[in-house]
């Protein structure tokens, strides 16, 4: 006769199971295409020590900074939006957060790559483009929407 702790096994297993999905499946606090107020909650989530805003011609740059030592930077239209996202530092940022609702297509497009080994990833798709490299303790990368870039902003600015 089982005990009711070996019966409870499978149970268990598939209530994390069930967790987790869950969990991936909730929405991010905001991100890429998130509104202003989404930088906040993204600062408040990784519970980062600073924020800056940084002023441009066309849009405003958000730099918050992980307990970690890795540094995002979002990207603001004039509408409120977030249009991009870019990361440098140590560790790699939680992708659901800074990506939020595009983090489904990102997946995606990573599992259609596979293998993509040790190279640097370079998604470009209608609607999200998603580039990272680096390596240990020094990762570097930059996700946006193409259509919502402002006028005269070239993807290469976003670092």
């Amino acid at each position: 006769m089982k005990t009711l702790l070996e019966s409870s096994k499978p149970f268990t297993a598939w209530l994390m199971v069930g967790i987790g999905w869950v969990a991936l499946s909730c929405p991010a606090l905001a991100a890429l295409g998130g509104d202003v107020t989404s930088v906040e909650a993204d600062r408040a989530h990784m519970k980062a020590e600073s924020l800056e805003v940084k002023q441009a011609t066309a849009y405003k740059v958000h730099a918050i900074q992980a307990p970690g030592g890795t540094i995002i930077n979002e990207y603001v239209s004039p509408a409120g939006r977030v249009f991009a996202v870019a990361w440098h530092g140590p560790f790699i940022p939680e992708m659901p957060q800074i990506l939020g609702s595009y983090f489904q297509q990102y997946s995606a497009a990573i599992q259609a790559k596979r293998p993509y080994g040790r190279r640097p990833l370079n998604i470009q798709q209608p609607g999200l483009v998603v580039q990272t490299g680096g390596h240990m303790r020094a990762y570097f990368g930059r996700a946006y929407l193409p259509e919502m870039l402002p006028a005269g902003l070239k993807a290469d600015e976003i670092k």
